[in-house]
């Protein structure tokens, strides 16, 4: 008990509230992690998204054949995948048969290798550069696949988006479509966070050949590492400024006009 009153202690009040209802959200799987529903979110004319029509996830090539069982029940059959080239062959997705895959690998294949980050790590926010103006030229190739297999993937299937963490790239990608289906931002922002606690046991894991290279503590890379409101907020702020609005920037970089999204509300939030 605790145990339980300290974890809620320790996180902000506004993201108790998103993790309140993870037993909705979080799918369990045994070979993936940060796998989640992106649907029971109240918009801000009072409408709810869908349950059981998008996903996200981290990697999904370790998924067992128990996951497999569940991707059946959950009927994936439309899998866009953000990593980069090499990344996406070097651990191909586990998918269930005739499966509509898309590798969208725009700003993925210059990802730094772990020698790289472990020396970017020692400036303040390198993490940043995922989502300013480094980046932008990126997103309309990046996510312009994810909404038009929106517009289009048959309303007895569903749809997962996923990169190698399922936190960076798939959580522009959730915040650009949770921002798309007229979510408030601040729940867009707590689902963006989230991942800091859905991926904790794995990032610890993986945080130390990255502080031994970089001659920083585990717990230091943890909070270089962490994703903030702010970088989500950077990520629409340089859309803007680009753009002069989200809206445009969907419309012209991503083929999704004014009547897409409207559509797209009426698919998947009632």
């Amino acid at each position: 008990m605790k145990k339980v009153l300290f974890f809620f202690l320790v996180i902000p009040f506004t993201l108790q509230a998103q993790l309140a209802d993870s037993t909705i959200r979080v799918v369990k799987m045994e070979g993936a992690v940060n796998f989640r529903d992106v649907g029971n979110y109240k918009t801000l004319d009072n409408k709810t998204i869908v349950n059981g029509k998008i996903f996200r996830a981290a990697s999904i090539a370790g998924l067992t054949d128990k996951d497999m069982q569940k991707m059946e029940e959950l009927k994936v059959r439309t899998v866009i995948d953000f990593r980069g080239t090499n990344e996406a062959a070097a651990a191909p997705d586990k998918l269930l048969p005739d499966t509509d895959y898309t590798l969208c690998p725009a700003g993925s294949d210059n990802l730094p290798t772990p020698e790289k980050i472990a020396d970017m790590i020692k400036s303040n926010d390198f993490l940043m550069d995922m989502y300013n103006e480094k980046s932008i030229q990126y997103y309309g190739k990046r996510y312009k696949p994810l909404f038009q297999k929106l517009l289009t993937v048959p309303d007895n299937e569903s749809l997962l988006f996923h990169c190698t963490g399922g936190r960076d790239r798939t959580g522009m990608a959730t915040a650009l479509l949770l921002y798309v289906l007229n979510v408030p931002m601040p729940v867009i922002e707590e689902d963006f966070t989230a991942s800091n606690v859905y991926l904790e046991s794995a990032n610890k894991q993986m945080y130390k050949p990255l502080a031994e290279m970089s001659g920083s503590t585990v717990a230091e890379i943890e909070n270089k590492m962490k994703l903030r409101p702010q970088h989500i907020r950077q990520f629409f702020s340089t859309i803007k400024s680009h753009y002069g609005s989200v809206e445009n920037f969907l419309e012209k970089e991503c083929g999704v006009g004014p009547e897409d999204i409207t559509r797209l509300r009426e698919r998947y939030s009632n």
